[in-house]
This record gives structure tokens, C-alpha cells and sequence, in this order.
């Protein structure tokens, strides 16, 4: 009312947060991929799901990549602050000369990639099934594309994920680089259809315990977990070999002796397809048998 005195108390405190960042050279040092994840958490919760998931399986990457010699430069990073406004990776990113964002052939992201009501999740670089907030970079639906071809290897369904920008990989795309990544769900309510599709239980969100202090080493779905890391290290692998389909460098042939299908195709549980799913191609590996 006119004439009255409001008073606000504000509890405020100071958190420190880093990025943490590993880089394998790569007999190119100006054509680099770039993988990352959110380290932090929610003050509510450990964070296991969201997001020590995706932060895990770039550290196995790591640890199996680090004898090897690839002729892409791959650079891994662990983002701090995501939870306050995807801080981390906006800054870093924000900090890089034009050369330096010139030499990221592409961005992959890994954000809750073991839900306990899983669905297995592709970011939609071709708009599909979700319009993009922003434009998406060119380059952007091979990486779609290489995912969806290793879950069709795997004989697993997946469907679309929108660039809803709340992860990580927004700043790549603002700076036009194409980027792609994997999400399992968080506090959408997984429809019958869905639970048809990939099983779990319908009528509860894909996380239960998203950004709760119940997102503890039980709130992973190990299954889902094996195979997204298996799926982030075969994109990184790929790419760490030849990012021609993304950015038209030419590196040398992907490693291996197998022939890896097209996409089957997404499933399109959530909002339909917005246009034609225009994956069509596989990966030539060579002959043999996939193993």
C-alpha cells in the first residue's frame, strides 16, 4: 500500500566452481572434437544422475583413449556451475578468440544419460520431431545421425530429444558449432506408449528423483548407462578418426571391419514427426561382422 515499508531478507553465499579440462592431441591440432558434461549438482541432491552419468562416461573415455594416438585432437570437458545458468561452458566458450572456436569441428553433450525410466534420447539437429530455438549449426544431423546408427547397430529404439538449450551444448550452437549429444529424461512423465517402447512405468517422469536429494547411485538404470557410454565412445572414436560428414576435413578411414545400418529411424513418441526423417545412409566400416 502507498506510505508502507517492505523489508526482503536474502540468505546469499559465494560458491567457486571450475572446468576442468583434458585434451589428447591428435596428429591435427586445429580440427578438434570436443566432448563435455556438467560436473555440479543442485544443492538438494548428490547428483548422481544429473549429472555423474554423462560426467563418468567421459571419464572411462578417457581412460581408454589415453594410450591412443588419433588423428583428430579430442578435447574433454567437465563443466562447473550448469546448474546456475550453464555458466561453466557459456564462459568458456565466451573466453575463446574466433581462431580458437574455429578450430572445434563439433560439440557433443552428455547430460542424464542413465535414467531410471529411461528413453534413449538424440538431440534433434534436423527438427524432426521439435523446432529449435536457435538455428542449428550445418553439420549438426551427421552427429544425430551417428548416434541413431549406433543404436540401430544395437538394435535399440530411440527417439528425438529437443535443443531446448537446457544443457551445455548452448553456447556451442549460438557460436555456430554443430554439436549433437544424448539425454535419458528428467521430469517429463513417460507416456504408455513410451513404456511400450523401452519398458519402465508409465505415468512417472523419466527421473523421479531429478534434482532431489534421492538421485543417489540407485537412481541410474544400468542398462541405459552401459549403452550410452558405449554410444559416447563410439561417436567420439568415430570422430576423433574423420570429421569430413560434419565440417568437410578429410582424416583418415574410421577404424574397424563392419558396415553399420542406416537409422532405423526415431520413434516419435512426443511430437509427432514435423517433416521427413531424412537418414539415409550408413557408415561403411568394410566388410565383416559388427562386434
Amino acid at each position: 500500500a502507498p506510505g508502507s515499508t517492505a523489508r526482503v531478507t536474502i540468505d546469499f553465499y559465494e560458491v567457486t566452481s571450475y572446468n576442468v579440462i583434458g585434451e589428447l592431441a591428435g596428429r591435427t591440432d586445429d580440427n578438434v572434437v570436443m566432448a563435455g558434461s556438467h560436473l555440479d549438482s543442485v544443492p538438494e541432491g548428490p547428483g548422481i544422475n544429473d549429472n555423474g552419468s554423462g560426467s563418468a562416461a567421459l571419464l572411462e573415455l578417457a581412460q581408454q583413449m589415453s594410450k591412443s594416438r588419433p588423428e583428430n585432437t579430442v578435447r574433454l570437458a567437465w563443466w562447473g556451475a550448469e546448474e546456475l545458468g550453464l555458466i561453466g561452458s557459456t564462459e568458456w566458450v565466451g573466453q575463446r578468440t574466433p581462431e580458437e572456436l574455429d578450430d572445434i569441428a563439433l560439440y557433443l553433450n552428455f547430460d542424464m544419460i542413465g535414467s531410471p525410466n529411461y528413453f534413449f534420447g538424440v538431440y534433434d539437429a534436423d527438427e524432426s520431431s521439435f523446432p529449435a530455438p536457435v538455428v542449428v549449426p550445418e553439420g549438426s544431423e551427421d552427429i544425430e545421425t551417428t548416434f541413431e546408427e549406433f543404436y540401430t547397430l544395437l538394435g535399440e529404439p530411440y527417439d528425438d530429444s529437443e535443443f531446448s538449450g537446457r544443457s551445455d551444448y548452448q553456447a556451442f550452437i549460438e557460436s555456430g558449432i554443430p554439436s549433437g549429444g544424448l539425454f535419458t529424461g528428467a521430469e517429463v512423465v513417460k507416456t504408455e506408449e513410451q513404456q511400450a517402447i523401452w519398458g519402465g512405468i508409465a505415468g512417472e517422469s523419466f527421473d523421479q528423483c531429478y534434482h532431489q536429494e534421492c538421485d543417489t547411485i540407485d537412481n541410474l538404470d544400468m542398462h541405459a548407462l552401459e549403452v550410452n557410454s558405449d554410444a559416447v565412445a563410439y561417436a567420439v572414436f568415430t570422430y576423433a578418426a574423420s570429421t569430413e560428414a560434419v565440417n568437410g576435413v578429410v582424416g583418415r578411414r574410421v577404424p574397424g571391419r563392419f558396415l553399420v545400418p542406416a537409422p532405423a529411424g526415431p520413434e516419435y513418441t512426443f511430437a509427432g514427426p514435423l517433416g521427413g526423417d531424412e537418414h539415409d545412409h550408413g557408415h561403411d566400416h568394410g566388410p565383416g561382422v559388427a562386434e
